[in-house]
C-alpha cells in the first residue's frame, strides 16, 4: 500500500504541474518555429495510430511512436489519452493512470469515455473502490440511450470489482512467476500444455517466424502457431517451431494433449473453427486430422481435454442451444471408436457469458476452466468445478494471485499439483498474453519436506503485499504417475508397445497406452481408488504385467518402472503380477481373471508352446506349509486354464515355496514381491 501511495502522491504532483498548462494542439500556430519536428510528430502520431489499429500485438510500437511524439510536445490531451489507452492493454497500468490524469488536466473533454476507461485502469490496478466510484460516474453521465447499451457491462464491472474485494481478502498461497523471454516473446503467447512429468511444454504463439509469415486480416497478428520447449535440468529451452504438418499458413493452436503425451489436440481455423488430433510416431507428428462430427460443427470449437483414459472429451464449443456464447460440452468414446453425441455441461458451469480454456485433471473428477461469468475479478477468471454424486459443484473461483481482474485463461496443472500454467496479461509481462508458472505452496512454511508426497513449501514467498496469515490451503493430486522405458530384455532395443490399463475388480480394461516407438517411453496416470493391472504386450514378446493397488486416500506419487520385454522361446520366464488368492488359501480372486485370459490368449495365439506355471510364497510359516500352498496355487492356475480349453498335455506345475526368493523376506515390500505366481516356457 505504501508503494501505492507514493505513485499516486507522485501522479498528483505531476498534475500540480500540468495544471497551470494549457492544452496545445500539433498546429503550426503552436510551433511556428519548429515546422519540420511538428511534421516529424505529426508523422509519429500517424505511424502510432497505424499500429495502435494493427492489434496487441504491435501497440508496443504504436506505443514508441507516440512517446517520440510526446517528447516534442507533452502538453497534449489527446495523445495522452493516446498513450493511457495503450498501457491500459500492454501495461504497466500506472503508466496509463498517470497518462490519463494529465490528459484531463489538459482538457476535462478529452473523451466522452474518460471516466469508463480510467475505472477500467483502477480495476486493473486493483483499486477496485475507486474503479467502482467512476464506474458509477461514468454510468450517472450516459444519455438515455447510450445507457440502455451499456448499463449491464458497467453493473458486471461493478459486480467484478466487488468480488475482487473478497478475492484478495484471502490469496491462494502461491508464487507466480513469468517464464521469461526464453518463453514469452512481445507478441501473444499462450495456451500452455504440459506433459505429465512435466518434460515438455507446448503452446500457442503470435510471434514472427509464424508458418508463411502472414498477418490475419481481422485483427492485423500473425497467423497462429505451435511451439514447444523442452525442460533441460534447471530450465525450458528456447521454443521450437513444431513446423509442417502441425502448422499451417493459418491459425493453428495446441489445445489439449492425451494422458499420455503421444497425442496433442489442435485448433484450426477450418469451417468456422474446428478440433484436430495428431499423433506422434517415433520423432515425427502425422498430419492433423479432423475430429468429425459430432465433436466439430458449423460453429467454432476451440479447446478440449482429454479424461485420463482418453475415451473421454471436454471441449467448448459455441453451438446453438447453449447458455451462452462459447460452452463446456462433454462427449465419450464408444466401443467403435465414435465420438458419441455431445452433451452440454449445464448452467451449473455454463453461464450467458463465455467458458473456455477447458482441462481436467488426470483424476476425472475435477474440471478448471475460465469464465468471464460466475464470480469473476474482472475478464477472464479460471474456475475450478468437481463432479461428485452425479453432478458438477457450484464452480468455484481458484483465488487471487492466481487470477487477477484482467483476462486469466487456458490453465492446465502438472500431475503432481504442484505447478500450474496458464496465460495472462499483467505489468511484467513481455507483451500480449504471456505464459506464467504457479508454484503452489504446502499450508505449513517449514524450510523442507522429506515426503514425496507433500507440496514442497520452502520457496519464498509471492512477491506481493498479501496478508500470510490468510491463504487458502492448496491440496496434491490424489494421482499415482507411472514412467520409464520398455525395451526388449536381450539386446535392449527400444519398443513400441501398448499398455493396457486394467481395473482388477472389474476386469475392465480402462485404457490403453503406448510407449514411443523411438524412445521407448511411457507415461501412464493412475487416479487413487483401486487395484490397477497393467499389462505390457508387443509383437512377438511375452506379455509383462505389474500390481498398483492404490487406496482412495492416497496423494500424488511417481513411481520409474523400466520394463524389459522377453522374446516367445524356450526359457523365458515371467511372474504374474495380477494373480491372486484367498489369504492362506489357493483359491484364486475375481481380480485375478484379467491376468488369467491374458496367458490364455497367449496360449492359443501360440498352440505349439508347453509351460510350467510354478509357485512361490515368502518365509512366513513353516516350509511344508509353504510348499504346499505354494503347489496348489500353481495347480489352480494350470485348472483354470484347462478350463478354458487348454490342452492338458502343453501344462504343467511345481510349487518351490520359500526356496526361491527375488527380494529379501525382512520387509512387507520384500515378502509381497516373493508370493507371486510365475510361468515358465519349456517348449515350443
Amino acid at each position: 500500500m505504501i508503494k501505492g501511495l507514493n505513485f499516486i502522491i507522485l501522479i498528483f504532483i505531476s498534475l500540480n504541474i500540468f495544471s497551470q498548462t494549457k492544452n496545445v494542439e500539433f498546429t503550426k500556430e503552436s510551433f511556428p518555429n519548429n515546422i519540420s519536428q511538428l511534421d516529424e510528430a505529426l508523422k509519429d502520431i500517424g505511424d502510432g495510430d497505424y499500429y495502435y489499429n494493427d492489434g496487441i500485438g504491435n501497440i508496443e510500437v504504436a506505443i514508441s511512436f507516440y512517446l517520440k511524439a510526446n517528447q516534442f510536445n507533452p502538453n497534449n490531451a489527446l495523445l495522452n489519452y493516446k498513450i493511457a489507452l495503450c498501457y491500459l492493454e500492454v501495461k504497466p497500468v500506472n503508466q496509463a493512470i498517470k497518462h490519463f490524469y494529465i490528459a484531463q488536466e489538459l482538457d476535462d473533454r478529452v473523451s466522452s469515455d474518460f471516466n469508463y476507461n480510467l475505472a477500467r485502469a483502477y480495476h486493473l490496478s486493483f483499486d477496485f473502490d475507486k474503479a467502482v466510484e467512476l464506474y458509477r460516474l461514468y454510468k450517472r453521465s450516459l444519455k438515455p440511450a447510450d445507457l440502455t447499451a451499456m448499463s449491464d457491462e458497467i453493473d458486471k464491472k461493478i459486480s467484478e470489482c466487488e468480488n475482487g474485494k473478497e478475492l484478495i481478502k484471502n490469496p491462494v498461497r502461491v508464487k507466480i512467476e513469468n517464464m521469461g523471454s526464453g518463453v514469452n516473446s512481445r507478441f501473444p503467447d499462450y495456451g500452455p500444455i504440459i506433459n505429465s512429468d512435466e518434460s515438455i511444454l507446448f503452446f500457442t504463439s503470435r510471434r514472427e517466424g509464424s508458418t508463411g509469415e502472414d498477418k490475419d486480416i481481422n485483427d492485423f497478428e500473425y497467423y497462429e502457431d505451435i511451439y514447444y520447449s523442452e525442460y533441460k535440468s534447471s530450465y525450458w529451452a528456447p521454443p521450437v517451431n513444431i513446423g509442417l504438418p502441425i502448422n499451417s499458413f493459418t491459425h493453428d493452436a495446441v489445445i489439449g494433449m492425451s494422458p499420455d503425451g503421444t497425442s496433442i489436440l489442435i485448433y484450426r481455423d477450418n469451417n468456422g473453427g474446428d478440433i484436430y488430433i495428431s499423433k506422434l510416431s517415433g520423432l515425427k507428428w502425422a498430419k492433423p486430422k479432423s475430429l468429425g462430427s459430432p465433436i466439430n460443427s458449423n460453429g467454432q470449437e476451440n479447446s478440449g481435454t482429454f479424461t485420463f483414459d482418453g475415451k473421454g472429451l471436454y471441449f467448448v464449443s459455441d453451438r446453438p442451444g447453449g447458455y451462452g456464447g462459447k460452452d463446456i460440452y462433454f462427449s465419450r468414446m464408444n466401443t467403435d471408436g465414435k465420438w458419441l453425441e455431445p452433451m452440454n455441461l449445464g448452467a451449473s458451469i455454463n453461464t450467458k457469458y463465455n467458458e473456455i480454456g477447458v482441462f481436467m485433471l488426470p483424476d476425472g473428477r475435477t474440471l478448471y476452466f475460465s469464465s468471464q461469468g460466475h464470480k469473476t475479478m474482472g475478464g477472464y477468471d479460471i474456475f475450478k468445478s468437481t463432479f461428485e454424486n452425479g453432478k458438477w459443484s457450484e464452480p468455484v473461483n481458484i483465488g487471487y494471485p492466481i487470477n487477477s481482474a484482467d483476462n486469466d485463461v487456458f490453465f492446465s496443472i502438472s500431475a503432481s499439483g504442484r505447478h500450474g500454467y496458464y496465460s495472462s496479461v499483467r505489468d511484467d509481462g513481455k507483451g500480449g498474453q504471456d505464459i506464467y508458472l504457479v508454484n503452489f505452496f504446502g499450508p505449513e512454511k517449514y524450510p523442507i519436506f522429506n515426503n514425496e508426497d507433500n507440496l514442497i513449501a520452502s520457496k519464498e514467498a509471492a512477491d506481493l503485499e498479501v496478508n500470510m496469515e490468510k491463504f487458502e490451503k492448496i491440496h496434491t493430486t490424489k494421482l499415482t504417475l507411472v514412467k520409464g522405458q520398455i525395451t526388449d530384455a536381450l539386446t535392449g532395443e527400444k519398443l513400441l508397445a501398448q499398455i493396457d490399463l486394467i481395473d482388477n475388480q472389474t476386469g475392465e480394461i480402462l485404457a490403453t497406452f503406448e510407449s514411443n516407438s523411438a524412445s521407448g517411453k511411457y507415461i501412464v496416470s493412475l487416479p487413487s481408488g483401486k487395484n490397477y493391472g497393467i499389462a505390457v504386450r508387443a509383437e512377438d514378446y511375452l506379455f509383462h504385467s505389474e500390481n498398483f493397488d492404490i487406496p482412495e486416500s492416497s496423494e500424488y506419487h511417481e513411481v520409474t518402472k523400466n520394463i524389459s520385454l522377453k522374446h516367445v522361446e524356450v526359457g523365458s520366464e515371467i511372474a504374474l503380477h495380477n494373480i491372486f488368492f484367498d489369504y492362506k488359501k489357493s483359491d484364486l480372486t475375481k481380480e485375478s481373471i484379467s491376468e488369467l485370459n491374458r496367458l490364455v490368449s497367449l496360449l492359443k495365439q501360440y498352440p505349439t508352446i508347453k509351460i510350467e506355471i510354478s509357485g512361490h510364497t515368502d518365509e512366513i510359516g513353516g516350509e511344508e506349509y509353504n510348499q504346499t500352498l505354494s503347489t496348489q496355487r500353481a495347480k489352480a492356475v494350470v485348472d483354470y486354464l484347462i478350463s478354458k480349453g487348454i490342452s492338458s498335455a502343453r501344462l504343467s506345475y511345481v510349487g518351490y515355496g520359500f526356496s526361491k526368493p527375488i527380494a529379501p523376506n525382512d520387509t512387507e515390500e520384500g515378502r509381497q514381491q516373493n508370493r507371486r505366481s510365475e510361468f515358465l516356457i519349456i517348449s515350443k
